[in-house]
């Protein structure tokens, strides 16, 4: 789920308005779309055995692309070689780890990081720069994850899995969970949905975030009060709320916790709103 700042323009915003202002400056932003394969799910276990890059912009474009297998000196476990098809002598003969992020540097600090799952990518990014000593990090203005704008402008469909999403939109690519084949997936879909975004009016984008969930204990944030005391509230209210699978997070939606908000903080007593 989506999690939430207390302002700013970010795809982390709580507010509407915020979150608008945020997608509506992507449209025409340069981006820098990444994959990456890794050993595991850790980062600061498992290690990037293959990384993909494209950049480029709605207007202009893929103006820069590469692709690199990365001989990270560790082997390939065979639940990711089933996975990905990458085997230990493929990455063997790969550029050497150091070598490919000093290449990268320069890219990865240009342009909107995005990605499939962002999160994922961007954390293990991190992680190799850390090992050579180095600190990587992109403001929130410049991360954009486009499995949360798949959520708000496919809801309908049934999965939006990069593979289910390829199947459903007919994608021309390589094989799933290769880092090129995954990062042009990735590329076409952001495309995608930012066209779908440049068509749409304010008020209908508006009408779609209101009805996100989002988690109660990310939404308490934003509010002077326990997160007992918001959900009393927003119960009180009647609100729509739904737990998560596992049963262990209760949500509520975007439209009814900034209800709640200018409710309880008008816009003269908020510092909150304009910062």
């Amino acid at each position: 789920m989506v999690p939430v700042s207390v302002g700013g323009v970010a795809q982390t915003a709580l507010f509407t308005d915020h979150l608008l202002a945020y997608y509506r400056q992507l449209i025409d932003a340069q981006l820098t779309v990444i994959d990456v394969e890794t050993t595991g799910s850790r980062p600061h276990e498992a290690r990037v055995i293959e990384i993909a890059v494209v950049q480029g912009s709605r207007q202009a474009g893929i103006t820069y692309e590469t692709t690199f297998l990365v001989n990270a000196q560790v082997r390939v476990p065979q639940t990711i070689t089933r996975l990905t098809g990458i085997t230990t002598a493929m990455v063997e003969q790969g550029t050497a780890a150091d070598i490919v992020w000093q290449t990268l540097r320069s890219p990865l600090d240009r342009g909107v990081l995005t990605g499939h799952n962002l999160a994922f990518d961007y954390s293990f990014v991190q992680s190799e720069y850390q090992r050579l000593g180095q600190g990587f990090e992109r403001p929130p203005d410049q991360r954009f994850c486009t499995v949360i704008l798949s959520r708000l402008l496919l809801a309908e469909l049934p999965s939006r899995s990069l593979p289910q999403l390829v199947r459903h939109f007919g994608f021309d690519v390589g094989r799933s969970h290769r880092a090129l084949a995954d990062t042009q997936a990735c590329w076409l879909l952001t495309n995608l949905l930012l066209d779908r975004l440049a068509e749409t009016s304010d008020d209908a984008l508006r009408h779609q975030f209101a009805q996100q969930w989002v988690p109660l204990r990310e939404a308490v944030k934003v509010f002077n009060c326990t997160r007992v005391e918001l959900q009393q509230q927003l119960d009180a209210r009647g609100c729509d709320r739904r737990t998560s699978r596992r049963g262990n997070r209760h949500l509520y939606r975007r439209g009814d916790l900034e209800a709640l908000y200018q409710e309880l903080y008008p816009p003269q007593l908020s510092l909150n709103r304009g910062s």
